[in-house]
């Protein structure tokens, strides 16, 4: 392979180490000059920097994650393409990819594998509300972080809801559709994501083909292995992967709503709090993953390298054969497809490291340290830090960077970087945090209610904000509990808490949610309740 370095970096930028490369370019940890904040910067390769049509792909994915503003995705800070080359800057998540866990684990909890599943849901949620499908969701485009929580990552072969026909994905995770080349919608991502969840909760995939044409055929054709999944779970797995896209959940959106009820009925109103602690506990067994810890990260993925393990004993029928024929050409298209997007000798690729997306440069105006790890991106007033000139320009205004995260790096021994020694021999002590306000809204929807929670605080460090979710038969009435949940979050960050609720059927017409923190608010706390729309038809 040739080598994807380039003497080019982006201007305003100091890079500390390589988090990962492949035939594309590479990744790279670095710091913003301005704020001394990390982020991942992914550089294309000289190689295909030549190519024009990947060169529009590249530009439209950091365009494509530019416009999205989510928790559950990792963020674009800026897109800087000059003479030179071209790079996105993008949040730096210290976090593990859920391949790398399954690799450690084996499989995951009910409860764990429920969050993850949530998390990806809500990522690929704000995708499809822009009218973009994923197309390509596996464990490896998923990051958890040490506290359990998730980010959607990689949307480098995304495309417009029915748009783009054609192969496209990672065979293991690809819909009946895609198989056949027709349009991209989002039920083919719910489909995607079902596929890992089904993972998560076996250790292995839907379907283990020992070929492409085998295992397009079993995509295509083969029951829906539900019965290997916990039993209360398989009706998510039985919708999920159904074998027409109309028979799924119609979005991402959708869908969270169902798994909601499931899990609500299952594992009752605490199971994404205590599935949560798991997905930590599993992430704590592997801290030389973590990109903080200082080790190189190795490429994980490769379309075209997919391990197509023994058959499941199922057998095609005559029209699963004219499928198989058809799938041997849409193999080879599949390997065309990884070349493009950074396979490595040997199976690796720059596919993991290259999930590393973000949108909307740090801003150099007043700096903003980031000791911890925020939510998500805060504005900043000022432009992108690029002192070359740019055939393209930055696609937004520049949000300071918050930690984020790189593929599952090989361990090595830790190494830090050396920060800016203090001018002044005495230490500045930490500010106390102080939570001085907390104040909650809860849009209504049929079933569920959807609650944004803002802070504001003094000093730093965590803060726990506790949900708890009412039933009521008029406004402010929150008299029937139905649920709590529990989020910790950075003080310091803009951005708001946002919790989706699904609340119990026929126990009031009024959904309601009060917020609590630790250390608790000034004002103590806030309260909203709203009438929920599947009381319409009904009398107040």
């Amino acid at each position: 392979m040739k080598d994807t370095r380039t003497s080019w970096t982006v201007p305003g930028y100091t890079e500390v180490r390589e988090l990962g490369s492949g035939g594309s370019g590479r990744v790279v940890l670095a710091v913003h000059d301005g704020t001394a904040t990390a982020v991942a910067v992914k550089y294309l390769s000289d190689r295909l920097r030549q190519d024009p049509a990947f060169v529009g792909e590249f530009r439209a994915e950091a365009r494509l994650l530019g416009g999205l503003r989510s928790p559950y995705v990792v963020g674009l800070y800026e897109y800087v393409e000059s003479p030179g080359g071209a790079a996105i800057v993008m949040e730096l998540v210290d976090g593990i990819s859920l391949r790398a866990l399954l690799k450690q684990a084996g499989r995951a909890d009910a409860e764990a594998a429920l969050v993850v599943l949530k998390g990806s849901l809500l990522g690929l949620a704000a995708a499809h509300r822009e009218g973009v499908v994923h197309r390509d969701y596996k464990p490896e485009n998923v990051l958890v972080a040490a506290d359990g929580s998730s980010k959607l990552v990689d949307f480098g072969i995304a495309a417009g809801r029915g748009t783009t026909p054609g192969v496209a994905g990672t065979p293991a995770y690809m819909a009946p559709e895609q198989w056949q080349g027709r349009p991209a919608s989002p039920a083919a991502d719910v489909y995607a994501a079902t596929a890992t969840f089904f993972e998560c909760l076996t250790g292995r995939k839907p379907y283990d083909g020992e070929n492409f044409a085998e295992l397009a055929v079993q995509h295509i054709e083969a029951p829906v292995p539900e019965t290997e999944a916990p039993e209360p779970v398989r009706p998510l797995i039985r919708r999920g992967l159904a074998k027409q896209p109309e028979q799924r959940p119609e979005n991402a959106e959708a869908f969270v709503t169902e798994l909601e009820g499931v899990a609500l009925a299952a594992y009752g109103p605490q199971w994404e709090e205590r599935g949560q602690r798991k997905l930590a506990a599993l992430a704590a067994l592997l801290p030389l993953l973590f990109p903080s810890a200082g080790a190189a990260a190795e490429g994980t993925t490769a379309v075209a390298t997919t391990t197509l393990h023994s058959g499941s004993g199922w057998a095609p029928g005559r029209s699963g054969w004219l499928a198989a024929g058809v799938a041997l050409v849409l193999g080879a298209a599949l390997v065309l497809t990884t070349d493009a997007i950074g396979a490595a000798p040997g199976g690796a690729s720059a596919l993991s490291a290259f999930a590393t997306t973000s949108a909307a440069p740090p801003g150099s105006g007043s700096p903003t340290p980031a000791p911890a790890p925020p939510v998500s991106a805060s504005p900043s007033a000022s432009a992108s830090p690029s002192a070359s000139p740019s055939a393209s320009p930055s696609l937004s205004p520049a949000p300071t960077p918050s930690a984020s995260s790189a593929p599952s790096p090989t361990p090595k021994p830790t190494v830090s970087w050396p920060t800016a020694p203090t001018p002044s021999p005495t230490p500045t002590p930490t500010p106390t945090l102080k939570v001085t306000k907390v104040d909650v809204s809860l849009k209504p929807g049929v079933y569920r209610g959807d609650a944004t929670v803002t802070l504001a605080a003094q000093g730093t460090g965590p803060v726990t904000v506790v949900l708890e979710w009412f039933l009521g038969s008029g406004p402010g009435d929150y008299s029937v509990p139905d649920g709590t949940d529990t989020v910790v979050v950075q003080a310091g960050s803009v951005a708001p808490v946002v919790r989706a609720h699904t609340f119990t059927r026929g126990r009031g017409c009024y959904g309601g949610v009060r917020v609590t923190t630790k250390p608790a608010a000034g004002n103590r706390s806030a309260s909203d309740s709203q009438y929920l729309l599947r009381c319409q038809e009904a009398p107040r």
